[in-house]
């Protein structure tokens, strides 16, 4: 019996798969998991990059054209109707100086305003002459305004019930003075009696006034003061 050779088909160990081969006839080497991902991660840092250049470009491009940045989500946009205007800011009222006058009130009670005559002395010496003064006085909360003027006065000395003086019986001329008199203040006015006589209408009187006592009443408007007591030596 012949046997065959060891040259034969059965019985040899297995040939290796011919490698493939790329189109140049070099062998494509497989890629590895690892170097697939450090692809990708250089892909997305390009991308990346790439936003952030066209978001730079956009933010340099509004500002150089002046667009105004977007409103936030927690803004709200205030409009204004057509034809209206902004309300008027509110300012501190100004303080009054101290050297403003009070106004007068119509709340003036004239009952409350009161006239006092009064002397500069009690008693005068032969010769000298006494300075008659009328004050009115205002007893109101409020300010009032008041004619002090020679219209309105009167100064008028007595003895007994004879009429020895009054300062309107030579007046040449009367005028209006209007004064407002704060509350609880008081004005006055002065007169320099010569101790002469007078009569109505102005008449020369040659007799003068003798020793004696004597009574000062002043008048303003319709009020009159009491009595003024003083003497003459």
């Amino acid at each position: 019996m012949v046997r065959q050779g060891s040259s034969g088909t059965h019985g040899s160990a297995p040939r290796p798969a011919a490698k493939a081969k790329t189109r140049g006839g070099a062998a494509r080497k497989p890629v590895s998991p690892i170097y697939r991902r450090r692809r990708l991660f250089a892909g997305a840092i390009l991308l990346l990059v790439l936003a952030l250049a066209v978001g730079g470009f956009a933010a340099i491009s509004n500002a150089i054209n002046g667009a105004s940045p977007a409103a936030t989500a927690g803004d709200s946009p205030q409009q204004e109707l057509p034809g209206s205007t902004p309300a008027p800011s509110q300012s501190a009222s100004p303080t009054a100086t101290a050297t403003d006058s009070p106004s007068p009130s119509t709340g003036c009670d004239e009952k409350l305003l009161t006239v006092a005559a009064a002397t500069d002395k009690a008693a005068y010496a032969p010769g000298e002459n006494p300075l008659l003064t009328l004050k009115v006085t205002n007893g109101n909360r409020v300010p009032c305004e008041v004619n002090i003027g020679t219209s309105q006065m009167e100064y008028m000395v007595t003895s007994g019930t004879d009429r020895i003086f009054s300062s309107k019986d030579c007046q040449a001329e009367s005028s209006d003075l209007v004064k407002t008199i704060p509350p609880g203040q008081s004005e006055t006015a002065n007169f320099p009696w010569g101790r002469n006589r007078t009569v109505q209408g102005c008449a020369p009187v040659a007799a003068k006034p003798a020793v004696g006592t004597y009574v000062f009443t002043a008048r303003l408007g319709s009020k009159t003061s009491p009595k003024a007591v003083f003497q003459l030596g």
